[in-house]
C-alpha cells in the first residue's frame, strides 16, 4: 500500500481518456489508470466511424438536426451545437496525431452514411475506426514522459470528504474529489492516489445484460463510483440497443454489424426475405437506432424467430470486402459469405446515452471530478444517440475539460489526510462462487425484465430480485480483500438500479404501464 500523488488522474484509456491525458500532458503529470490493457477499451471495438461536417453540401445546421431528431427532441441544443461546429478542430487533432482516415482516389476523404445521418458525413477506416483511433493515441500516450499509465488496474472509489469521516448527502454543492483507491489486479493491493483532478472515462455499461456489443470491461464503473460518492447521474433509462449484432448464440461480446453497412445500402430482412422497415419509418432501414431496434424485436417476436437478415448481397463483391474487411472475415469464419449470403442479426444493448451529469467543461456536480465520453451524459445524444456521435463527442468534452482544468488545477492542494485503503477479512473459494452466481443474475435480470420493451410489472419484478443482489454483494464487500469481480459486480447493481428507477420514474410521469418508446421526459437526477 503507498500514497501516490499525481497532477491529473484519469480512469479510462479510450479515446475521452487518452486524448484528455496528452492534451493536458505538456503542463502537468498524468496517470492513467485502466483495468486491463490500454488499448482494450470500447472506443477499440467502434467499427463505424466518427461523424463531422467535412464537405459541402453538408452543413453544420444539418448535422445539428439529425442529431435533434434522433435524439427523440430531448437534447440539448447548445451541447448540440457545441459539439458540430467544435467536431472539425478534433477531426483535425486527431488527423494531426496520425489517424489515418480512409480517402477516395482523389485524396478527398471516403464519408461513409449511417442512420438518422441525411448526409455522407462519417470518417472512417475501413470497419474498424476505433482500433485505429485507439492505436495511435496508445502509442502516443506511452512515449509521454510525463504520463504514466497503470494497466490492471481498478479504480474501486473516488475519493471524498466520506473517507475523512464527514458525512455527504445527495445534493451538497461541496463534495469534492481528492483522488481515488486504484486497486492492483495482479498483487490484490489497493493504492491511494492523490490528484489535483480527477478525470472519469470508464466507458459504457453493456455487461449488465446477457447480449451487448461491449467489451467485458463496461460494467458501468465511473457512473457507479460517482453515484455511490453522491453525485448526479442522469436519464439512465435511454440504454440504446444496436439493432444489428451477429446472430452467433454463445458469442460474448457480440460481434457488432455497423450502422455504416445500412448506410452501405444494406436492407433488413425476415428469415423469409421480406423487407419490413417501411412498415415502421419511411427511412426504413436508415432509420434511427431505437427505432429499427424496437422493429427487429417486434418481427421476432410476431414471427416466433431468432433472428433477422442484413442483406448486402446486392451490391458490388469488390466493394463488400473492401468496406467491410473485418465483418467479412468474421463471417467467413462462421460460414457465411456476405457478398453471397444474407447476415443473421439481433438488436444488443450497446450504448448508455445517460451517465455522470456534466456541464459545458465536462464538470461534474463533484468539485474536481470531469467525467468524458459514454460515461458521461453531456445532453448531447437525448434518448437515443445518433450514429457514430459517440467519438466526437468524447474528443470534442475531452478537450473542453483538458483546456477548463489546466486553467486551474496548480489551485487545488493534495489532502494528505486521506486514510489509506483499510483491509479485512479474507475471500473464501464459496465467496467467488457466490459472487460469479450473482454476477450472471445480474444479467439475467436486466435482459428479462428491462430490455427494449418495458412494462411496469417487468420494471417492478426486476427492482425485487435486485435489492436481493444488492444485500448479499454488500456484506461480501464489506469483509472481503477486493476482486474485480466483485467491484464489478457492485457497479454493475447500482448502475441497473439506475436504469430502472429512471425508467419507473418516466413511466409514472407519462401515465404508462407498458412502454414501445424511449420515455420522452428529460432532466432525471438521482
Amino acid at each position: 500500500m503507498s500514497k501516490i500523488e499525481t497532477d491529473f488522474l484519469i480512469v479510462g484509456s479510450g479515446i475521452g481518456g487518452l486524448s484528455f491525458a496528452l492534451k493536458v500532458a505538456d503542463h502537468a503529470k498524468v496517470i492513467v489508470v485502466t483495468k486491463d490493457r490500454i488499448d482494450e477499451t470500447n472506443t477499440a471495438y467502434a467499427q463505424g466511424g466518427i461523424a463531422a461536417v467535412t464537405y459541402e453540401p453538408d452543413t453544420a445546421e444539418k448535422h445539428i438536426q439529425d442529431t435533434l431528431v434522433c435524439g427523440d427532441g430531448l437534447c440539448n441544443e447548445e451541447v448540440v451545437r457545441l459539439v458540430v461546429e467544435e467536431a472539425p478542430d478534433q477531426i483535425k487533432q486527431l488527423i494531426n496525431w496520425g489517424v489515418k482516415f480512409d480517402r477516395k482516389p482523389n485524396g478527398q476523404y471516403d464519408l461513409a452514411r449511417e442512420g438518422g445521418h441525411s448526409e455522407h458525413r462519417i470518417l472512417h477506416h475501413k470497419d474498424n475506426t476505433g482500433a485505429e483511433i485507439q492505436r495511435v493515441l496508445s502509442t502516443r500516450v506511452l512515449n509521454h514522459p510525463n504520463i504514466t499509465v497503470y494497466q490492471n488496474h481498478f479504480a474501486v472509489e473516488i475519493i471524498t470528504q466520506h473517507h475523512l469521516g464527514v458525512e455527504v448527502k445527495r445534493g451538497n454543492p461541496d463534495i469534492t474529489c481528492f483522488g481515488a483507491y486504484i486497486l492492483d489486479l495482479k498483487t490484490q493491493k489497493v493504492d491511494t492516489v492523490l490528484s489535483r483532478v480527477t478525470v472519469l472515462a470508464t466507458g459504457g455499461t453493456g455487461n449488465i445484460y446477457n447480449a451487448t456489443t461491449n467489451p467485458p470491461i463496461a460494467t458501468g464503473d465511473g457512473i457507479a463510483m460517482v453515484y455511490r460518492a453522491k453525485g448526479q447521474v442522469e436519464n439512465m433509462a435511454f440504454m440504446q440497443f444496436h439493432p444489428t449484432s451477429l446472430y452467433n448464440p454463445g458469442e460474448r461480446p457480440s460481434f457488432l454489424i455497423t450502422e455504416a453497412m445500412r448506410g452501405f445500402g444494406g436492407i433488413l430482412k425476415t428469415i423469409d426475405g421480406k423487407e419490413f422497415m417501411h412498415k415502421y419509418d419511411p427511412r426504413g432501414s436508415l432509420a434511427p437506432r431505437d427505432i429499427v431496434a424496437r422493429a427487429i424485436d417486434n418481427e421476432m417476436k410476431i414471427r416466433g424467430e431468432d433472428h433477422v437478415f442484413l442483406d448486402v448481397t446486392h451490391k458490388d463483391p469488390k466493394d463488400i470486402i473492401d468496406h467491410f474487411p473485418n465483418i467479412y472475415q468474421k463471417c467467413l469464419s462462421l460460414g457465411i459469405d456476405i457478398t453471397k449470403d444474407m447476415i443473421p442479426v439481433v438488436p444488443a444493448a450497446h450504448y448508455m446515452c445517460g451517465g455522470i451529469k456534466v456541464d459545458t467543461n465536462a464538470q461534474s456536480t463533484i468539485k474536481r471530478l470531469y467525467a468524458v465520453g459514454e460515461c458521461s451524459s453531456t445532453g448531447l445524444h437525448g434518448a437515443n444517440r445518433l450514429a457514430s456521435n459517440s467519438l466526437i463527442e468524447a474528443i470534442v468534452y475531452a478537450h473542453r475539460g483538458a483546456m477548463h482544468a489546466l486553467s486551474s488545477y496548480k489551485n487545488y492542494e493534495f489532502n494528505h489526510s486521506v486514510p489509506e485503503w483499510d483491509y479485512e477479512g479474507t475471500i473464501h473459494n464459496e465467496e467467488m462462487v457466490l459472487i460469479t452466481q450473482s454476477y450472471r443474475e445480474m444479467q439475467q435480470i436486466m435482459s428479462s425484465y428491462v430490455g427494449i420493451v418495458r412494462s411496469n410489472l417487468r420494471l417492478q419484478r426486476a427492482l425485487t430480485r435486485l435489492e436481493i443482489l444488492y444485500r448479499e454483494t454488500e456484506e461480501l464487500y464489506k469483509k472481503s480483500i477486493l476482486t474485480q469481480k466483485l467491484c464489478e459486480l457492485r457497479n454493475m447493481i447500482n448502475v441497473g438500479y439506475l436504469i430502472i428507477k429512471s425508467a419507473q420514474q418516466m413511466h409514472e410521469s407519462r401515465g404508462l404501464h407498458y412502454s414501445l418508446d424511449y420515455p420522452k421526459q428529460k432532466g432525471q437526477e438521482f
